[in-house]
C-alpha cells in the first residue's frame, strides 16, 4: 500500500475489497440493449416527470461548444496524402544520420532535447536509448564532467534522470554562474527531477528561479532564451503535457537563429500527421458518444466529449496508440457523468442504491433504481463488460473482476463524499485525502489505460488488484490536489463537500493563501515520489509509467487557471483548436 508523511499528516491508501467471482458476457449485445432502452426512456419523458418530485442541485453546466457535426467534419488529410508520408520518411532518415554523425557529447544531448521537445522522440527511441546509455557509461569523460559548465552538467542530469538513470544530484551554483541564463535555466528544469531529500537541488531551484527572474529584466538580446525562461517559470518542462508543449516549442524553435531546418520541417509535418490521426480517433469517440445518448438524456451532467478526449491525448501521447485513446475517452466520459450523478443530482438514498448496484454488478439491480440511474447504470455496465470482453478475446485474460473492483471503489468514495455533504461534515485533511485520491478517478483511468496500452501480465494485474501501485497513487494525488486548486472555490459556491484547501484551513487555522501554498508543496512532494517510481524496478512497462505521469501533467494543464474541464470556452478552447483543428503551415 502506498503511504507517506506530508508535514503533519500521512496519506494512506484506500481499503480494497478482494475475491471477485467470474462473469460471462457479450459486449455488442449489451450495447444494442442500452441504446434501445435509452431511446424508450427519452421518448416517454419519464426522467423529467420523476425529477419534478425531488428538489435537486444544479451546477448549470453549459451545453458543449463542439457539436457532433463539427467534429465529424474535422479533416486535415495529412494521413491520407502519400506525399506527406514519403517526405516524413525521408526527413526521419536524415535525422537518424545526425545521431551517427554527431560526435560531441553535448551536441548529442542537445539533439535529444530538441527532438523530445518537438514531439519527435517516438520515432527515435532506439537512437535516444543508445546515445544516453553510452553517455551514462562515459560520464567521467564527457563535457559535463567539467563542473564549470553548468549548462552541460544540468542538461545531462535532466535527460538521464528523465530516462530512468540513477545519477547523483547536481546543483552547485557558483558566483560565475550568476549571469549564465542558459545554464541556470537548465539547472532549474533539472531540479524538477529531484527525489526526496535532495536538498542541493531544492536550494538550486530557489536560487536559479531568483536569478532567472533577473535575467528576464536585464537581458533583452536573446529572445529565444528569454521565451524559454518565461515558459519554465510559469510551469517546468517536466510537468507539462508533451503534445501541447510540442506545439508551443515548434513556434519558438522556428525563431531560433541556429535552428536545424531539417528537424523543424519534420516536426511540423509530423505534428500535422499526428493531428490527423487524432481527428480519426475523435470522430470515432464522437459517434460512440452520440449513439450512447448520455449527453442528451442526462442533461444535468457535463457533456464534455472533447475535453475527455483531450485528457486521453494527454495521457496516451504515443501517436500510434489510437485504440488506447478511444477506450480512454469512453472511460473518461463515463466517469464525468457518474461524478455528476453523485456530486450534483442524486439524492443520498438513490446514491446508496446505485453504489450497491455497481458493487453487485448485476443487471437485475436496475429494477431498484430511478430511471435516470437506470440509463447511467446500463451505460457503465455495458461499456465496461464490452471492454473486458475485448481484452479476454485479444489477450486471454479475464479482467472483469479487476474492473468491477476499481469502479466499485470509485463509487464508494463518491458516496462517502456525498454523505459528508449531506451531514455538513468537514473532514480532516488526512481523512479527505484518504478518500479523495480515489474519488478523483485516477485509479479507474489508469486501470483502464493499463489494459488498453500495455501487454497485460499476470504479475502486473495481480499487483494492481492486490494494491494500488505507488505510481497510480501519487499520480492520483497530484490530480486530486491540482483539481482542488483550480475548482474548489466554484464547487463550494454551488454546494459541495469541502476540498483539501478548506480542510486544511479548518484544521490548522491557516488563511486560504497559506492553505493553497501548502497544497502546492504537497504536489511538489508527490512529484518527487513519482520521480523515484520512474527509476524503480517495476512490473509495469516504461509506457505505462509514462501514462501515469502524463495523467498528472494533463491535470496541471486542465486546472492551471481554473476548471478547464467544465468551462471549455476559454483556454481549453484554444488548446483544442491548436491540437485537433488547426494544422501548422508547412515551411515554403
Amino acid at each position: 500500500m502506498a503511504s507517506c508523511m506530508f508535514n503533519s499528516f500521512s496519506i494512506c491508501s484506500f481499503p480494497i475489497q478482494s475475491k471477485w467471482k467470474r462473469f460471462s458476457y457479450d459486449g455488442s449485445s449489451f450495447r444494442r440493449l442500452f441504446v434501445s432502452f435509452a431511446s424508450r426512456c427519452e421518448a416517454t419523458n419519464k426522467i423529467s416527470v420523476e425529477d419534478n418530485t425531488v428538489i435537486r442541485r444544479s451546477a448549470d453546466y453549459h451545453p458543449p461548444i463542439w457539436d457532433y457535426d463539427y467534429v465529424q467534419l474535422l479533416r486535415n488529410d495529412f494521413v491520407q496524402d502519400e506525399s506527406y508520408k514519403e517526405q516524413s520518411s525521408k526527413l526521419k532518415e536524415e535525422v537518424r544520420m545526425m545521431f551517427e554523425n554527431v560526435v560531441d557529447p553535448l551536441e548529442k544531448l542537445e539533439l535529444i532535447d530538441t527532438i523530445q521537445r518537438l514531439g519527435l522522440s517516438y520515432h527515435f527511441g532506439d537512437e535516444i536509448k543508445k546515445t544516453l546509455k553510452n553517455i551514462s557509461i562515459e560520464r567521467g569523460s564527457t563535457v559535463a564532467s567539467n563542473k564549470d559548465n553548468l549548462y552541460a552538467t544540468a542538461l545531462e542530469f535532466r535527460l538521464l534522470r528523465q530516462h530512468g538513470y540513477k545519477v547523483n544530484q547536481v546543483g552547485d551554483i557558483k558566483a560565475s554562474h550568476n549571469q549564465d541564463c542558459k545554464g541556470l535555466l537548465n539547472l532549474y528544469e533539472a531540479s524538477y527531477h529531484s527525489l526526496e531529500g535532495e536538498t542541493m537541488l531544492e536550494n538550486a531551484r530557489k536560487l536559479a528561479a531568483k536569478l532567472l527572474k533577473q535575467c528576464l529584466k536585464e537581458n533583452n538580446d536573446h529572445q529565444y532564451l528569454l521565451m524559454l525562461v518565461e515558459h519554465a517559470l510559469e510551469l517546468p518542462l517536466h510537468w507539462r503535457m508533451p503534445r501541447l508543449e510540442a506545439r508551443w516549442f515548434i513556434d519558438v524553435y522556428e525563431k531560433k537563429e541556429d535552428k536545424n531546418p531539417i528537424i523543424l520541417e519534420l516536426a511540423i509535418l509530423d505534428y500535422n500527421i499526428v493531428q490527423s490521426m487524432h481527428q480519426n480517433d475523435l470522430r470515432y469517440a464522437s459517434t460512440w458518444w452520440k449513439e450512447l445518448g448520455l449527453g442528451k438524456t442526462l442533461s444535468f451532467a457535463r457533456d464534455r466529449l472533447m475535453e475527455n478526449f483531450l485528457w486521453s491525448v494527454g495521457m496516451i501521447n504515443t501517436p500510434q496508440d489510437g485504440k488506447g485513446r478511444r477506450i480512454q475517452t469512453k472511460v473518461n466520459a463515463l466517469i464525468t457523468v457518474i461524478d455528476d450523478v453523485y456530486d450534483v443530482y442524486g439524492t443520498l438514498d438513490e446514491l446508496e442504491l446505485f453504489t450497491d448496484a455497481v458493487e453487485r454488478w448485476d443487471i437485475n439491480e436496475i429494477q431498484n433504481l430511478p430511471y435516470y440511474m437506470k440509463i447511467c447504470y446500463h451505460a457503465l455496465y455495458n461499456s465496461v463488460n464490452e471492454m473486458a470482453f475485448d481484452t479476454l478475446k485479444e489477450q486471454g485474460i479475464d479482467v472483469l473482476p479487476f474492473l468491477k473492483k476499481v469502479w466499485t471503489n470509485l463509487c464508494k468514495s463518491y458516496l462517502l463524499e456525498a454523505k459528508w455533504y449531506y451531514i455538513g461534515y468537514t473532514p480532516t485533511l488526512r481523512e479527505y485525502i484518504d478518500n479523495a485520491w480515489i474519488s478523483i478517478s485516477g485509479s479507474v483511468m489508469l486501470g483502464h489505460s493499463y489494459l488498453a496500452t500495455d501487454l497485460i501480465t499476470e504479475e502486473g494485474l495481480h499487483h494492481i488488484q492486490k494494491y494500488y501501485p505507488d505510481i497510480i497513487y501519487w499520480s492520483s494525488i497530484i490530480v486530486r490536489l491540482t483539481d482542488d486548486l483550480g475548482t474548489s472555490s466554484y464547487e463550494l459556491q454551488r454546494g459541495d463537500v469541502p476540498k483539501s484547501i478548506q480542510c486544511y484551513m479548518n484544521e490548522s487555522g491557516a488563511s486560504e493563501e497559506e492553505a493553497r501554498d501548502h497544497i502546492r508543496k504537497l504536489i511538489d512532494a508527490a512529484w518527487k515520489k513519482m520521480n523515484k517510481d520512474q527509476m524503480a524496478k517495476s512490473p509495469f512497462s516504461y509506457t505505462f509509467i509514462e501514462v501515469a505521469m502524463n495523467l498528472a501533467r494533463i491535470s496541471l494543464l486542465m486546472y492551471q487557471n481554473g476548471d478547464g474541464h467544465a468551462i471549455e470556452d476559454k483556454e481549453t478552447k484554444d488548446r483544442v483548436l491548436s491540437l485537433f483543428v488547426n494544422p501548422i503551415s508547412l515551411p515554403k
